[in-house]
């Protein structure tokens, strides 16, 4: 008498994904391939927006308090990384006060600089949010995907079962179970893409927040020469070492 794991085994290799896919053919093989493709590529998405945005926010603290504490903001720029999101903000801000000058019209120097930085926040927002929109997609469409090819697989159980005539539960569940197969892969690829689609957008709005505190604060700054300068706090000071401890 087998055991309960051996029944187990022997069906999960007759009615297992490898199993599905041979019995449903070539389409069931291509929907397959489409949901592997979906999934491959918004984990990629998902890892290369995780880094960039790592980065970003790293910078939003430890750069942009450096950057206050500079004596100017060309000496400051300098304290961000090379193609960095907060050092593009500056080297606009810096470009946008030279072009000011070079205007044959007369425009206000506070709206020149306020629109310049604000097309410079813009680029870098569109540039943050590259990919999520195929996150959406993946999101919303893998599910009928997947629906797709458990249809396909019915359908073709349900030939299978009608030429044989047979249709009690043991002919029938194998055939269909290899279909539901589908459904289920089709949710696999859904839910991590809309869950980094959704916590990736909330990181973007963070991102965007500091970059627009920052920018308001440098507009004041070079639309005063200086003379207004947000408050920096000042790094928090070593935990003193305790009595008798050895240095």
């Amino acid at each position: 008498m087998t055991t309960a794991a051996e029944a187990a085994n022997v069906a999960q290799k007759q009615f297992g994904l490898m199993q599905a896919l041979e019995e449903g053919g070539f389409v069931s093989q291509a929907i397959f391939a489409i949901l592997v493709i979906m999934s491959a590529v918004s984990w990629y998405i998902m890892f290369t927006k995780l880094v960039e945005q790592g980065k970003v926010l790293k910078q939003s603290r430890e750069g942009v308090q450096k950057f206050w504490t500079s004596s100017s903001v060309k000496d400051g720029v300098n304290k961000f990384e090379k193609n960095s999101a907060f050092r593009q903000l500056v080297d606009d801000a810096l470009l946008a006060e030279d072009q000011h000058g070079k205007l044959i019209d007369a425009q206000d120097q506070h709206e020149w600089m306020h629109s310049s930085m604000q097309r410079s926040q813009d680029a870098i927002n569109a540039k943050l949010g590259t990919g999520l929109a195929f996150l959406a997609t993946v999101g919303s469409t893998s599910p009928f995907v997947g629906l797709l090819g458990t249809v396909i697989g019915i359908y073709r159980a349900l030939i299978k079962i009608g030429a044989s005539g047979d249709a009690s539960i043991d002919k029938v569940a194998g055939p269909v179970g290899e279909a539901l197969i589908m459904t289920a892969l089709g949710l696999v690829v859904a839910v991590p893409a809309v869950m980094g689609y959704n916590w990736l957008q909330r990181r973007n709005k963070l991102i965007a927040e500091r970059m627009s505190t920052f920018c308001n604060d440098l507009h004041g700054y070079m639309m005063s020469n200086g003379a207004v300068r947000p408050a920096v706090k000042a790094a928090a000071p070593a935990a003193a070492k305790p009595a008798g401890a050895k240095a």
